[in-house]
């Protein structure tokens, strides 16, 4: 006959996991862990990722295409891209309203995309393509854009037309025949304080037009 104690370690094995399988059970757990953590358990890893180079605190050179022509300058690796065209190339037909990418009146293209200029650094635009408003013009003749913009008065205070241009410009490069909605969502980014966006959309259709002749 069973004493009270076998009996009640039976009736547990019989719901569930009897404590000797527990306890061996959490042995074998633990004896992972160590070997795990001692390397008895060894792993073919990849080669460590190299870390990115350090750059500055002093200047740098970054060497890149500028309205198609290389171009070199020095500087620090804080400075935006904005800051690099306006004070170390003295093209100013960049904007710098806001400086932190809400108003896209720096807007500039990269590789022939507009992005915020004030949110991009320079030394990240090495080896690549900038186009800027000025470059925009060939051999003294403006683009259809900015002579449409002339045509249909959409510059008041000037702060934000460098921006609208190149958004507008980008678009009819991607899309020769846009519609009024394809030109509001192109220029969705770029803040007007005067509220010239209806003279901003007229002109930019009809640099479309223009443009297909």
């Amino acid at each position: 006959m069973k004493n009270p104690s076998e009996e009640q370690r039976s009736m547990q094995e019989e719901k569930g996991v009897s404590r000797r399988a527990f306890l061996r059970g959490a042995g074998l757990t633990t004896a992972g862990t160590v070997a795990l953590s001692t390397g008895l358990l060894s792993f073919k890893l990849e080669s460590p990722v190299k870390p990115p180079a350090v750059l500055g605190p002093g200047e740098v050179a970054v060497r890149f295409v500028l309205n198609g022509q290389e171009r070199e300058i020095w500087v620090e690796p804080r400075t935006t891209l904005a800051q690099a065209l306006r004070e170390h190339l003295s093209l100013t037909g960049t904007k710098v309203v806001c400086d932190r990418g809400s108003c896209s009146a720096c807007t500039v293209w990269l590789d022939g995309k507009p992005v915020n200029s004030c949110m991009a650094l320079a030394v990240d635009v090495a080896g690549r393509e900038i186009t800027t408003v000025e470059g925009l013009s060939q051999s003294g003749t403006l683009h259809p854009v900015q002579e449409a913009f002339i045509e249909h008065d959409a510059t008041m205070c000037g702060f934000c037309t460098p921006g609208m241009v190149m958004s507008c410009a980008a678009l009819l490069n991607r899309n020769p025949n846009p519609s009024l909605e394809d030109v509001k969502s192109a220029t969705s980014g770029n803040l007007c304080r005067c509220g010239t966006y209806p003279k901003v959309f007229e002109a930019t259709l009809a640099a479309a037009k223009k443009m297909k002749k």
